[in-house]
């Protein structure tokens, strides 16, 4: 177990949201560039490395329904976040009420999002998940901010999200190495649920943030970026 990859996971998160006490002006472009990127590298190394590696198993025939499970469930919780793991902000009318639902949805998709590690041999997904929860902590910071929440409970809430993915981590190495009760047999199930819920955020990332499915110069060349990293860190990984 690798305590570099817990801290990576837990302070990308924690500082994002930090960040928001940081920023007098508008950063939103450059969230838009993180979140191209980090879309492009989800999906690229969802597609090299999570797929093929979830249908290389005995039960591989079966591992579609388990995707599709995932991206409705994605759906189905993007419903409650409002589309925070997008880092979506939303002025509420009800800014008084507290987000239960923006909550409890985004630490569950956090926790999911953790849950690959455990297959991450080569370290190319840690760095995608991490630079997702950027903005994604950014946008739950400023929608608590919103609802009036004073600095120390916003700090305990971002402390609270940025555990889930490490949790997530901690839970899958467990499951992949049979030591919580031995149901390592449905490790591949769940990882189709995970690209599931991975093949829908980075879509939908790449697609919603460009007016009239028209991408700029800056959001391409993020956008090839991240496809790009996702690529050397593919054949770099196979050429051991």
């Amino acid at each position: 177990m690798e305590i570099w990859k817990f801290s990576v996971l837990f302070f990308s998160a924690f500082l994002g949201g930090l960040a928001i006490f940081l920023v007098k002006n508008d950063k939103s472009q450059l969230l838009k560039l993180i979140l191209s990127f980090s879309g492009a590298y989800l999906f690229s190394i969802t597609v090299l490395h999570l797929i093929p590696d979830a249908y290389s198993g005995n039960d591989g025939h079966e591992i579609g329904i388990y995707i599709l499970i995932g991206f409705l469930l994605q759906v189905f919780l993007e419903q409650f976040s409002e589309g925070v793991e997008h880092g979506h902000i939303h002025r509420h009318h009800h800014e008084h009420s507290f987000p239960y639902g923006i909550m409890i949805s985004l630490c569950l998709h956090a926790f999911l999002e953790g849950m690959p590690l455990a297959k991450d041999h080569h370290n190319e997904f840690i760095f995608g998940i991490a630079l997702h929860h950027i903005p994604a902590a950014f946008a739950l910071a400023s929608i608590l901010l919103q609802n009036h929440l004073k600095k120390g409970p916003i700090i305990s809430l971002l402390i609270l999200f940025a555990v889930m993915a490490p949790l997530g981590y901690w839970v899958s190495l467990g499951l992949s190495n049979g030591s919580l009760g031995g149901i390592e047999a449905y490790f591949n199930k769940i990882m189709g649920i995970v690209i599931g819920i991975f093949l829908h955020i980075s879509t939908t990332i790449l697609f919603e943030s460009s007016a009239d499915h028209k991408i700029n110069k800056r959001k391409m060349l993020a956008v090839l970026l991240g496809i790009g990293v996702a690529l050397i860190g593919f054949y770099a990984g196979h050429s051991h």
